[in-house]
């Protein structure tokens, strides 16, 4: 009797200790597939390097680069125009001639301007003028903005060797230019897809480039929530909601 007892209880603890660790293991999984609100480092270390770059809608490039390994911070902004100012009303008229980019620090011992390289290239198509799939104006020109001679030597480099290994099927038309003056972007559209998970435009466009670059997908994946800030327009794409 008592060791029929004994073992009962044995048991009781054995299947506690398995459902105690499966919840753990469960909430340590939930845990490491949410991603932080803002996950910029700030402040920024004196020894991270800058790198700004075009490919297309900024939301979309922001969130590739948050997710890369050794980038310390990613912001959204526009740079390359002939206007003094820039704000996002003004860059969508294709007037101001600048380009949405995203301003890159990265920890060089962490990640190479070559590595970063690799990475812009890999998100976006860089044989495309002027046009990043249904996006369409110089505002979505695929560009490197060099902020030294080494960056642009490197770049230059790089679309070599790509060209050479015909990585892409048609010419790379990428701009090489000195990086002239970076615009901050409004407020509402820093780390958008992590304050708009499941906007239409992302689920469209920025949740497959993440599936095939092997990211995570922003928590709350079709949940239909719009963007804030009433500036946006509508998108190119048929029912996808609003879009940089």
């Amino acid at each position: 009797m008592k060791r029929s007892l004994y073992i009962l209880l044995l048991g009781i603890v054995v299947v506690g200790g398995s459902w105690q660790w499966m919840s753990a293991n469960a909430e340590n999984e939930a845990a490491s597939a949410f991603m932080t609100l803002t996950p910029d480092v700030d402040p920024v270390p004196e020894s991270a390097e800058v790198s700004t770059f075009g490919a297309g809608c900024f939301w979309c490039v922001e969130e590739v680069f948050h997710q890369t390994p050794g980038i310390l911070s990613s912001v959204s902004g526009y740079m390359g125009g002939s206007a003094e100012t820039a704000n996002y009303e003004e860059v969508c008229s294709g007037r101001t001639e600048h380009a949405e980019v995203v301003q890159v620090f990265f920890d060089p011992d962490v990640i190479s301007y070559s590595e970063v390289l690799d990475q812009f290239f890999k998100l976006h198509d860089p044989t495309t003028i002027n046009r990043q799939g249904n996006d369409r104006g110089t505002q979505y020109r695929s560009a490197i903005f060099y902020h030294d001679d080494l960056q642009k030597l490197a770049a230059e480099k790089k679309i070599q060797e790509l060209t050479a290994s015909k990585e892409f099927s048609g010419d790379i038309v990428t701009e090489v230019t000195e990086a002239p003056t970076f615009y901050e972007a409004e407020e509402y559209h820093q780390n958008f897809a992590r304050h708009n998970p499941g906007n239409g435009y992302l689920t469209n466009v920025l949740y497959p480039k993440l599936k095939k670059l092997h990211l995570k997908i922003p928590a709350g994946e079709g949940s239909g929530e719009q963007p804030k800030g009433s500036a946006l327009k509508g998108s190119s794409l048929k029912g996808s909601g609003p879009k940089p």
